[in-house]
């Protein structure tokens, strides 16, 4: 099981296969490095170095009480991409994962990144406020740190319908799809999922997405029930001055797991661009 142990002592668990260009990918809140294996094994198939990471409280990480807020996570990459050596990587980020790949390619990417993928992400910021809206009300995320802090094991459970699109019509559920996710969920810490709540919602990427001269790849899909994409994706490609922006009809949350080829397809297309 490979580890580094970053300056504060927190242990950050990753994988690392393959040669050639290096694709790091950030996870989303409450997962692991384990829900990118429909990305894992098909960029490694086409010759790529692939390499996630669990997220510090997340995963086979440490279960940290500090640190679980954006500049810290970012900070973690670094240093894993430093001690990897990785030059001219494309850093691919889910949902809040997505905060934390652009946050990591603002403040630490010269030289390291080349391009950034943003999937279902949090960019630019979720919450409603003034300057925003049309943002989630921040009684939605009281709501998920209330039921993460009470209820988790019933909650990691009930919210795997509206991210992947199961409570819809006609949808077709897939348990191992859910039992996966709670898997993944109930192998963090309490504390530090409870935290990133916060860092998720609330952080303003907005600076991050303006700062950057890469090209950057925003997907999303339209009926996102967790990240609505009317309040991230249409924001989040009016601040990148290289972007290009991929919505899917009817396509849910979890689109990387549940349209992993049609995901799978547009990244390539954008890599060999």
């Amino acid at each position: 099981m490979a580890k580094i142990t970053v300056k504060d002592g927190t242990e950050i668990y990753y994988k690392d296969w393959g040669t050639g260009t290096p694709l790091f990918f950030h996870h989303g809140w409450p997962l692991s490095a384990d829900d990118w294996d429909a990305q894992l094994l098909f960029f490694l198939d086409q010759g790529f170095r692939v390499i996630a990471h669990d997220r510090r409280g997340h995963g086979r990480s440490t279960q940290t009480d500090t640190g679980n807020e954006m500049d810290t996570y970012a900070a973690d990459v670094a240093e894993l991409t430093t001690f990897l050596d990785l030059k001219d990587a494309i850093h691919i980020g889910h949902s809040t994962g997505g905060g934390e790949a652009i946050r990591y390619a603002a403040k630490y990417g010269k030289n390291r990144v080349s391009k950034v993928i943003l999937i279902s992400a949090v960019t630019p910021y979720m919450v409603h406020d003034e300057n925003n809206p049309e943002g989630v009300p921040i009684a939605v995320f009281d709501d998920i740190r209330f039921n993460t802090a009470n209820n988790r094991q019933q909650f990691y459970q009930d919210i795997t319908f509206p991210f992947y699109g199961y409570n819809r019509e006609g949808a077709a559920i897939k348990k191992g799809i859910q039992d996966n996710w709670w898997r993944q969920g109930m192998m963090g810490g309490i504390k530090a999922h409870y935290d990133c709540i916060k860092a998720f919602s609330e952080t303003d990427f907005t600076e991050d997405l303006k700062s950057v001269d890469f090209p950057v790849l925003i997907l999303h899909g339209e009926d996102d029930q967790i990240v609505p994409y009317n309040v991230t994706a249409l924001r989040a490609i009016k601040l990148v001055k290289n972007g290009k922006l991929i919505t899917y009809p009817g396509l849910c949350h979890g689109m990387p797991t549940t349209d992993a080829e049609t995901v799978n397809s547009d990244i390539l297309a954008f890599i060999k661009s």
